[in-house]
């Protein structure tokens, strides 16, 4: 096969994220490589009955087009969307050509809304098309490992959390070629302050000759209204048009090529958002709607017209640190606001927290005017500084709930509910993420509601949406900018007004088997439950339901009857409507429960088991799940790659308006000498701290990973190499004196050699904690985050980002340092590999100068030297090998052999290094670091060391 053509697809159901694939062990003759950042899983076109179909290339005269200076034209750029009783299928479709005389990338980019399940994607290039098949994960990875032995191509992908998912596949291809991307996805819409809201990202990237988006609303219940707010600006003002039928709507959007310009002049398109579809159904019974097709049925249920039931509400807001600017500002904002909208009947305290935890008042105290005021005039009292200890606070947030119900402070009928602010990670207190989890889970007892609000990117939601899932709430992520008050407000909003609790759905027994979730804690205002199950519908006439459920003034029971064959009729009559909904409703349902069930399991073997019911339902309905992979496949079968869903830390996403001053006259400005040995020093920034350096005088991490520690007493240089796993994160300093943290993330080597794979930095954060700043560096980019803002460059740049005494300096393509005003500096040094190279990958050293003005409490890997240890090494004798003799080392109370060799410093050379000589400590510098190296592992790239 001339052109290799690949692709992968992932299914995500509660998580979001993007996904980056690697392909590896690609033969020489290939030019097809193609990288791809996904959430979804793929498959062709489908056709009504659920059969794949082979795509065609053929679109007949694609002239006319309008091409970027790269010479890629977008022939067509189609969006269509069905949704079918809250279920919606969405396509995105693009045809594009490479009229350049070069190979070159074409790139297919999508956004995809969080929780979608992505069903299929094919491309199409020149003809050549693959498909795709769902296997239990070990047997997948069997067959891939079979593939791969025989050269072919495969791809891993990894994922990372945001808010939507991020789907890009980039391909090479040669001048003239022809190809066309078609992706799918289902969402169930979910009912929000009394609307289904249906989001599409719309973002061709350039100009179409042909753009479409076109929407199909088909609700049995009949449509109350449909509205399609101006989302995409005002450019577009008149374009969109609205059929609305009684039961069925159409939705379309389709600007040409001269609407879709930015200006008349333009060759750039304005075309660049999200498409909203909003929408409501109409309701005749309290007791829900009832749909019953194909052997499924679902339950729609969304009261109205009933009094809210009061509550007793705990706001837990973080003021550390890094709530610092516009996030505290904002988060205040709206916190008079929510305080404002409290009900006479509700009960409320405040509890905020930084390193400490501060109580407002220590018991709940009623709604009135005057506490209300009085708690205004707290919250606007407060100055973030300080760590983060979720876990006291979360804890003493649910000591004045339970202590409020032991005195009998609390309305039988109402609600209690803690809603959780911030930003960060825990930096104070417990810091495992499992065992704050734990804690709440036995502090709440099953009885109160969490709801978790995460500010900004630097937060772990992932955390925040397990702790709010075990504790019969939900969590949500917001974005620390301007926006975020008016974020905060529309998340309490969803959660201000409980209707129900104690709802129970009740079933006949011998007609309906597999029914998901059917008992539920509260049922908020303007949103809905859905039930769904399986029904014999061949010996059943009528489905009945009846829901019990705790309302503010009685205990109601409401009623609904359902002949079984009313929808079928309807359903069949209408192309557009989906004849599968019932069926991936439920399966949609019945997965999400079973994954939140497998996260609070009790046992390892009830967990084992949930484990099993997983799997068999994500092989039964072709779905990506923690359990199983993807096979993806060309007609011939000998080309095979895998798709499983492994999972990355989360990365930073936003642009800020910090001090950049790229492409600087002088690129080595305020940079200390000894990370730059050529430099000139200049009077940028206040004097540095040392005079120029030998190469041998630095504390260094570089390669896979070698650790050089310099001891200036003594005058030597002691090596050690750390064998981890990738992924793992480890601390290189902690500083609790300073506020300062060093972390690196390890990434690993494409394959393995000789049964080992390598490990290297692919990512250095540090943390200034006194000044709130935050730095990333990956391989990619340069982020410095200060609260709300951010800034990013990357290595293609040369510039400096200045910010509260703190310079980064970057140059082009080679290093980072970070200098502190006079007390510390940093250098991290970019390693390229050639980009298909079968083994390497890029990666990044650290070098640490031992004069940093680091306390006596600095600790980590390279921090626990600042105060250097006493260090005897005797009994130098021949080694193994000539050049490397052995010796006798005692150190710490601690005698081992080290060996006598080499390691590099890549400052002056960054290809072949200059050699320093260094005594070798083996087994991962047992005996010279205190304890053993898994005791430097830490959560999160901004973690500071717990120390045994």
């Amino acid at each position: 096969m001339k052109h290799l053509i690949c692709f992968l697809g992932f299914f995500l159901i509660s998580e979001v994220g993007s996904f980056d694939l690697v392909i590896d062990g690609i033969p020489d003759e290939v030019e097809n490589l193609i990288d791809l950042e996904i959430n979804g899983f793929p498959s062709s076109s489908k056709t009504r009955s659920g059969r794949y179909q082979r795509s065609t290339s053929d679109w007949g005269y694609v002239g006319d087009l309008v091409e970027d200076d790269d010479k890629i034209g977008l022939y067509s750029y189609k969006v269509q969307s069905t949704i079918t009783s809250r279920l919606a299928n969405t396509m995105i479709q693009a045809k594009m050509v490479n009229n350049a005389k070069r190979p070159q990338h074409i790139v297919f980019d999508v956004q995809v809304p969080k929780g979608a399940f992505i069903d299929s994607f094919t491309m199409d290039v020149n003809g050549i098309t693959f498909t795709s098949s769902i296997r239990e994960k070990s047997e997948a990875r069997r067959m891939y490992s079979q593939a791969k032995a025989k050269g072919k191509a495969a791809g891993i992908v990894r994922s990372n959390a945001m808010d939507m998912e991020n789907f890009k596949t980039e391909v090479n291809v040669p001048p003239g070629t022809k190809i066309q991307f078609e992706l799918h996805y289902q969402e169930m819409i979910r009912r929000k302050l009394s609307s289904y809201e249906h989001t599409i990202s719309v973002r061709p990237g350039r100009l179409a000759k042909h753009l479409e988006v076109d929407v199909r609303i088909i609700e049995p219940q009949g449509l109350r209204y449909v509205h399609v707010p101006n989302s995409l600006g005002d450019h577009f003002d008149g374009i969109t048009t609205i059929s609305k039928g009684e039961k069925k709507a159409h939705v379309s959007f389709k600007p040409t090529m001269t609407q879709q310009r930015k200006c008349p002049t333009c060759s750039a398109t304005a075309v660049d958002g999200n498409f909203v579809v909003q929408y409501d159904v109409n309701r005749e019974t309290t007791g829900g709607e009832l749909e019953i097709f194909n052997g499924y049925f679902v339950h729609f249920f969304a009261p109205e017209n009933l009094d809210p039931l009061p509550k007793n509400i705990l706001f837990v807001i973080d003021v550390s640190g890094s709530m610092w600017g516009l996030k505290m500002k904002q988060t205040i904002e709206a916190m008079k606001a929510i305080l404002s909208e409290l009900r006479a009947a509700d009960q409320f305290s405040l509890v905020d927290f930084n390193h400490n935890v501060r109580c407002w008042r220590d018991n709940l105290v009623s709604a009135t005017p005057a506490q209300v005021e009085d708690a205004k005039k707290y919250i606007q009292t407060i100055h973030p500084n300080g760590g983060t200890n979720i876990n006291e606070a979360l804890l003493r947030a649910t000591f004045i709930l339970n202590e409020a119900q032991n005195l009998g402070m609390l309305d039988p009928n109402s609600v209690s509910m803690i809603v959780l602010v911030s930003d960060g990670d825990p930096t104070v207190g417990e810091l495992k993420l499992t065992t704050i989890q734990k804690n709440v889970k036995q502090s709440m007892k099953d009885e109160f509601s969490l709801f978790c609000l995460g500010i900004g990117f630097d937060v772990d939601y992932d955390f925040l949406q397990r702790i709010a899932t075990d504790n019969r709430g939900m969590a949500q992520r917001i974005f620390g900018n301007q926006e975020t008050s008016a974020q905060m407000k529309k998340f309490y909003n969803q959660v201000s007004t409980p209707l129900l609790k104690k709802i129970e759905f009740n079933y006949p027994q011998e007609s309906v088997s597999d029914v998901t979730q059917s008992s539920f804690h509260n049922y908020f205002g303007g949103s809905e439950i859905v039930v769904a199950g399986k029904v014999d519908t061949e010996n059943l006439q009528h489905l009945e339901s009846i829901v019990t459920a705790t309302a503010a003034n009685a205990e109601l029971v409401m009623e609904t009857l359902r002949d079984v064959e009313e929808m079928d009729g309807f359903m069949k009559k209408d192309k557009y409507a989906d004849p599968e909904f019932t069926k991936k409703l439920w399966a949609y349902l019945t997965v999400n429960q079973m994954l939140a069930e497998r996260n609070m399991a009790p046992t390892a073997a009830l967990k084992r088991n949930i484990t099993k019911s997983i799997l068999q339902m994500s092989l039964d309905h072709h779905i990506v799940t923690p359990f199983t992979a993807m096979l993806i496949e060309n007609s011939e079968k000998d080309e095979i790659m895998l798709a499983d869903q492994p999972k990355d830390p989360r990365r930073g996403c936003c642009p800020g308006t910090l001090g950049l001053t790229p492409n600087a006259p002088n690129n080595n400005k305020g940079i200390p000498t000894w990370a730059n040995i050529t430099a000139v020093p200049v009077s940028f920034m206040p004097e540095q701290m040392s005079p120029p350096v030998s190469a041998v005088s630095i504390n260094r991490v570089d390669n896979d990973p070698h650790f050089i520690i310099h001891l200036p007493k003594s005058q030597r240089n002691i090596c050690f190499n750390i064998n981890s796993e990738p992924g793992k994160i480890l601390n290189l300093v902690s500083d609790p004196g300073t506020g300062v943290v060093v972390n690196g993330q390890l990434i690993g080597a494409k394959k393995t050699e000789n049964k080992k794979l390598s490990t290297y930095f692919g990512k250095i954060g540090f943390y200034f904690k006194n000044k709130g700043l935050k730095v990333e560096i990956s391989t990619e980019t340069i982020t410095l985050k200060d609260g709300s803002y951010s800034i990013t460059l990357t290595w293609s740049d040369t510039g400096h980002i200045i910010r509260k005494q703190l310079l980064i300096s970057v140059k082009k393509e080679s290093n980072v340092t970070i200098t502190v005003g006079e007390e510390m500096s940093f250098m991290v040094l970019l390693h390229r590999v050639w980009k298909n190279h079968p083994v390497n990958v890029d990666f990044l050293g650290i070098y640490i100068p031992p004069e940093n003005q680091f306390s006596p409490a600095a600790h980590g890997l390279i921090g626990q030297f600042v105060s250097e240890p006493d260090v005897y090494i005797h009994n130098q004798r021949p080694g193994q090998a000539p050049e490397k003799p052995q010796a006798t080392m005692e150190v710490k109370g601690n005698k081992f052999t080290v060996t006598r060799g080499l390691q590099k410093d890549y400052r002056t050379d960054r290809v072949f290094g200059t050699d320093v000589q260094c005594w070798f400590v083996h087994n991962s510098g047992k005996g010279f670091i205190d304890g053993h190296y898994k005791d430097y592992l830490v959560p999160h790239l901004y973690s500071f060391l717990k120390k045994p």
